[in-house]
């Protein structure tokens, strides 16, 4: 199974968009871009609305098959660890291995000892093509490395293995993933990973690297900007430099995620991608839970009180609801608006408090950010929010075909 140069990681809380997510897919194509969909849902969100792997599968095939979509596809197992993988096997062709919590576990010392004499080639000053600056290396600083990162990559490898018990290797996709971690790799960092990820025998065909900066939620991207495109090129430099040094696949590329809605970053990562003919994994995450919800609300009538309900709840609640997410969010309680003040609005007063269009004054990042992490409520509310879906279908889809396509497709890849 070989990703495509361009994908996207379209997660869908509820499994009800896969038609409209597919949509804009189908839409960037018909402009000349060929974007590999991916529909993605972690172990945590399945728990929190009661749902199991199969529903995304379910919910992909039938989108490709009524859509008529003849190119590649996938489902993801999104952020998996050797604890929950097996929920996963059967329905799943694309793995992310989550391992961003073994970043700083001590791999044995012998490991460590074979790891920087294999590696001591690179020692002294070495130039990466594409990168203007020298970088000075020691076998110090290897075994700092390994000593940081080389546990880590010895998990993605026992999760790759485990899952080749169950499949093929050509039968999925893999990716590395070090994001939700606190401190952003350096370029030379990455490039002892992709070696140890070489000696892992894993065939990663994507990365999640973590960059400087927040990369909260549904919101935009918050930091240095100029910080991030350094980052991101020398990353890339080195992608390209490591393929061929490790012989890793040729199609490696980047990663980004909570990607979804960082607008400031994409014209940067769009120039970065032109000049060097590289490829991107975006991953959108929640984002189309919030359209159904700016659907329902513009949809008036039992939308619209739905709408004002899940957010009435999600601001008694925001202690719960939002500490599992407590990494990527910030929001600020005294910018909330009070919920009786939010039962009085109509549909698009709701709607445009909610949509990410930074040039819409009534627009507000810390409601968005609490109804991203809110899906909870909807999940509670079982049937009678499906049904509002079901109901009001056509302005819930065309709201998140719109996003994905105008705000994210269109924006990098088009």
């Amino acid at each position: 199974m070989k990703l495509g140069k361009y994908s996207i990681g379209i997660g869908d809380r509820f499994a009800h968009q896969g038609k409209a997510q597919l949509k804009a897919v189908i839409k960037a194509k018909e402009k000349g871009s060929d974007i590999t969909p991916v529909w993605n849902k972690s172990f945590r969100e399945h728990q929190i609305v009661k749902s199991d792997p199969v529903s995304t599968r379910r919910e992909a095939d039938n989108a490709v098959k009524s859509l008529g979509w003849r190119d590649n596809y996938f489902v993801d197992a999104d952020h998996v660890g050797l604890g929950n993988i097996d929920h996963f096997i059967d329905s799943s062709d694309f793995f992310t291995l989550d391992v961003a919590d073994f970043i700083g576990k001590n791999a044995k010392q012998n490991e460590v000892i074979s790891f920087v004499e294999k590696y001591k080639r690179f020692t002294g000053n070495i130039k990466i093509p594409e990168i203007e600056e020298e970088f000075e290396i020691s076998e110090k600083y290897i075994e700092a490395v390994a000593k940081k990162y080389l546990f880590a990559v010895k998990e993605a490898g026992k999760i790759y293995r485990h899952i080749l018990t169950k499949k093929h290797t050509d039968s999925f996709v893999v990716e590395v993933s070090m994001d939700e971690t606190d401190e952003p790799q350096t370029p030379v960092e990455l490039l002892f990973i992709f070696a140890a990820i070489a000696d892992e025998g894993i065939p990663a065909q994507t990365i999640a690297a973590k960059f400087s900066g927040r990369f909260n939620k549904g919101v935009d991207y918050v930091g240095d900007l100029s910080q991030f495109t350094r980052e991101f090129e020398q990353d890339v430099a080195v992608i390209n430099f490591a393929t061929n040094e490790f012989a890793l696949p040729d199609n490696l590329k980047l990663s980004v995620h909570s990607g979804s809605d960082k607008f400031s970053i994409y014209k940067p990562i769009k120039n970065i991608l032109q000049k060097f003919n590289a490829g991107l994994h975006l991953k959108t995450a929640g984002t189309t839970w919030l359209e159904e919800l700016i659907g329902l609300a513009e949809a008036g009538g039992i939308g619209l009180e739905i709408a004002k309900r899940i957010y009435r709840n999600a601001y008694s609640r925001s202690d719960e609801l939002c500490k599992p997410y407590a990494s990527v969010i910030s929001i600020y309680a005294e910018n909330l608006p009070n919920p009786h003040e939010v039962d009085k609005w109509d549909g698009t007063t709701y709607a445009k408090t909610l949509r990410h269009d930074q040039s819409q004054k009534l627009y507000n990042s810390n409601f968005r950010q609490l109804l991203h992490v809110a899906y909870k409520i909807a999940g509670e509310m079982g049937k009678e929010y499906l049904s509002a879906l079901k109901k009001n279908e056509e302005i819930v889809a065309r709201n998140v075909t719109e996003n994905i396509y105008d705000r994210h497709l269109k924006q990098l890849f088009i």
